[in-house]
């Protein structure tokens, strides 16, 4: 029988029954999970994966993953835990991927949230961004999500802008979200589940206040788990995570999935260009110009350097 991963907990999966809609608990296989295991990955099985399974005692509702469908797509990041190139799939089988940020309390790095829009672009899922929390920002905020709206949307990265205090768009969240599978991420405190409940209270996802102390926000989900907003519409909501490392990428396909760079290939002097002092370099000239933002190319280096983006 086929099924859907709602929720991950170590070694337990929460699979939606597609025979009749019903949720069920599932473990891997043994023979199953030694195969898996000897992938450099520390989550064989995420949400958003299909599965085929089986029953081992269905009085219990308990049953046993037999084997992943295809993914579509999926998105992926260097292992906190390991100290060797691990990798964590954070979700697939995704329609469009979401990036929560905050310009305050806590604020949110642009090099953060471009290391999501490249992780996004390199296995070509449609990523947007929103920026929660704007009733708490000054005039001199405002102008920035202006700048940074600017920056980002002629890229191909739509933003909006929401308030759960005030309103603000949340029946435009509500809308981005109808039809899709949607993977909901970003810095804790950012106001993911907020968010989610504003637009679905039946949900009542767990909230906390950010620490005034540091200004960061305090994990409440510690495993991703999709839930069912209405018919066809479905959301991931992936822990809080602290950094994003690039896994599954060479350093000269970084700035592929920079789409200001890609659309300049070919101008440069060597064909091997990394775009950092090289001779006659068409991207350098487009960051001298200010064709190219600054922060956007700062991101780009810091990719380069392998620094995983810390807070």
């Amino acid at each position: 029988m086929e099924g859907l991963i709602m929720r991950t907990t170590g070694s337990w999966y929460n699979v939606r029954s597609d025979e009749d809609g019903t949720m069920l608990k599932c473990r891997l296989r043994g023979k199953f999970k030694i195969i898996l295991d000897e992938k450099k990955i520390t989550n064989p099985i995420a949400v958003g994966d299909r599965v085929i399974w089986e029953w081992e005692n269905k009085n219990e509702r308990v049953g046993n993953i037999t084997d992943i469908l295809q993914r579509e797509n999926y998105i992926i990041r260097k292992s906190v835990h390991k100290k060797t190139a691990h990798g964590h799939i954070l979700a697939s089988n995704l329609d469009q991927a979401i990036f929560i940020a905050t310009l305050a309390y806590p604020r949110t790095s642009l090099g953060f949230m471009d290391r999501f829009l490249v992780t996004a672009q390199s296995y070509d899922i449609p990523a947007r961004i929103i920026f929660n929390k704007c009733d708490l920002l000054n005039e001199e905020g405002i102008a920035m999500l202006a700048e940074l709206k600017s920056v980002y949307e002629p890229l191909g990265y739509p933003c909006l802008f929401t308030s759960t205090i005030t309103g603000e768009g949340v029946e435009d969240f509500h809308a981005l979200l109808k039809g899709k599978v949607s993977l909901l991420s970003g810095h804790s405190g950012v106001g993911k589940s907020s968010l989610v409940n504003s637009v679905a209270p039946n949900l009542n996802l767990p909230t906390k206040e950010v620490s005034d102390f540091a200004e960061k926000g305090v994990h409440t989900t510690t495993f991703a788990e999709m839930f069912e907003l209405e018919a066809d519409t479905f959301i991931i909501d992936a822990p809080g995570i602290k950094e994003l490392g690039l896994i599954e990428m060479e350093k000269e396909e970084i700035s592929h999935y920079f789409p200001e760079m890609s659309s300049r290939f070919g101008q440069c002097k060597y064909h091997n260009c990394q775009h950092i002092n090289e001779p006659n370099c068409a991207i350098l000239e487009a960051v001298r110009n200010k064709e190219i933002a600054f922060s956007r190319y700062a991101s780009y280096l810091s990719m380069l350097e392998g620094d995983d983006n810390r807070r």
